[in-house]
């Protein structure tokens, strides 16, 4: 586990492996950033031409390696794009520092300690930079070198934020809050990648179980019988046809009486075939990672317990595996909900909903002040909106705004999304209450109106659909890296934040 450090020390004077500095692009060419006045000043005041020489111009993701001159005491400088110069009365963007510690901290896997001598004027960007950083420098190894000669480099050992006050209450806090964030959201990205054989429901609830011991959660574990007994429907039909049974997970988290009440609620799909109504060929190589959504949630309620914030929160985990089987449900099947309401099911591979709603009506039963669903729930909400960003349902327009701005925050894309009330009779049923599947065309809408159908009445309900960011299939950027994300946990945290603290309302 990489170790972070705050340091008043100069950037030419702390012993590192690398220096991590900032180049942001100007009118005329790069411009060194604030934070490396000594790095500069051992090039003679040149360090932006030589950095211009070897083809930097400071756009964001940019990154170019020197060799540190005599005066410093790191052997490597890493110059890292900023972006444009901000202007006179601008810093730069919590956001643009966040993945310039990103992309620096990506590159330096097997070295001991790094500094990262970046520009600061608040807490909030030592905030950015140790959690840009720390999340950049994440790595899943836990299936790799078991050879004991080619496996991966270890993950940076320490970080070392320059600029930062040790002593200064609001950087403390602001490191301690990024370590924590970071960690559990490392967690949850570790829950992604895990290989489905060895995360099965059974397997994930226990290390819920285990987590919450560990940081005083209370935890509450119903297996297939206590299921089949409580007459949880949804997740019943959905795990029949696998050899792993589903689970239930509820975590609570308790601040005081009089705190408003969070649910959280996570699809847990440990691996999704699509179930009778089978995935096509190529779809089903990264179908791991549709528990995600419960990844998340369980993140992000350990998160908060450990930072103390003063908001109570449940987190419902609703874990199966969707296998086909001669035990499977099917096509024309229906299935009774634990909210008594009944589904037709018209496609098996719209699974996920099917687990939401009895987690849904089971977190509504206790009157929470809002509740908040997270679900890799549909391939139409990646058309929509594409790989990096997710997508925002309400049935609250001012709690759905809220929201947009929460991740825009925490740095985490969005958008906020409607739910037609005329999508709504395309999932009328001539056999149940309502079918599972409804319109093609807005079909992550509909999937959404879905939802809204097993939230308690009253009850302020948002949902994210976070398919296209939760795994990324392509080449690590910032301190983004490939296979799970983590996608949602800095925003679910944020408004704990923010509820706790009476922002909400």
């Amino acid at each position: 586990m990489t170790a972070l450090t705050l340091s008043t020390a100069g950037a030419a004077t702390l012993r590192a492996d690398a220096l991590v500095i900032g180049v942001a692009k100007g009118a005329k060419g790069p411009v060194v950033a604030p934070g490396a006045e000594a790095v500069d000043k051992a090039f003679d005041g040149k360090l932006a031409s030589v950095l211009e020489t070897l083809g930097a111009g400071g756009s964001e993701g940019e990154l170019t390696k020197v060799p540190a001159p005599a005066g410093i005491k790191a052997p490597l400088i890493i110059a890292v794009g900023l972006g444009a110069v901000p202007g006179d009365d601008e810093a730069y963007g919590a956001e643009a520092l966040r993945r310039a510690a990103g992309t620096a901290a990506r590159t330096l896997a097997g070295l001991k300690k790094a500094a990262f001598a970046l520009p600061i004027e608040a807490a909030e960007d030592t905030e950015a930079i140790a959690e840009g950083a720390l999340l950049g420098a994440y790595a899943f190894t836990a299936y790799q070198g078991g050879d004991g000669k080619n496996g991966p480099k270890a993950p940076l050992a320490e970080i070392a934020v320059l600029g930062a006050k040790p002593r200064d209450k609001a950087h403390k806090a602001a490191a301690e809050r990024a370590l924590t964030v970071t960690q559990e959201l490392n967690r949850a990205r570790d829950l992604v990648n895990a290989p489905p054989n060895d995360l099965t429901p059974e397997s994930f609830a226990a290390q819920v179980t285990a987590a919450g011991k560990e940081h005083g959660v209370k935890v509450q574990v119903l297996d297939d019988k206590a299921l089949l007994k409580g007459g949880y429907g949804g997740i019943l039909g959905v795990g029949q046809g696998s050899q792993n049974p589903p689970r239930l997970v509820k975590l609570s988290y308790t601040h005081s009486k009089d705190a408003k009440t969070l649910a959280l609620v996570g699809k847990g799909i440990t691996y999704d075939s699509g179930g009778i109504s089978l995935k096509p060929a190529g779809h089903n190589e990264t179908m791991k990672c549709d528990m995600a959504g419960a990844a998340a949630v369980f993140a992000a309620v350990i998160a908060a317990a450990r930072l103390g914030l003063p908001v109570n929160i449940t987190g419902w985990l609703a874990l199966a595996e969707n296998m086909p089987s001669g035990s499977a449900v099917r096509p024309g099947d229906v299935l009774r909900m634990y909210s008594g309401k009944t589904v037709e099911v018209l496609n098996t591979d719209a699974e996920g909903r099917l687990v939401l709603a009895d987690a849904l009506w089971k977190a509504s039963e206790e009157k929470p002040d809002a509740i908040v669903d997270v679900a890799t729930l549909t391939g139409a909400m990646m058309v929509a909106l594409g790989n990096r960003t997710f997508g925002i349902m309400a049935n609250d327009d001012a709690f759905r705004t809220a929201i947009y701005e929460t991740a825009e925050e925490a740095g985490e894309q969005s958008w906020p999304m409607p739910l037609p009330s005329e999508l709504r009779k395309g999932m009328d049923s001539p056999t149940a209450d309502i079918a599972n599947m409804g319109e093609r065309m807005g079909s992550g809408l509909v999937a959404g109106l879905f939802l809204q159908e097993f939230v308690g009445e009253g009850i302020t309900w948002a949902h994210l659909d976070i398919a296209g960011p939760a795994f990324h299939e392509g080449a690590p950027f910032g301190y983004t890296p490939k296979g799970g994300t983590g996608s949602s946990v800095r925003t679910l945290v944020k408004l704990a934040e923010r509820i706790g603290a009476g922002d909400l309302g």
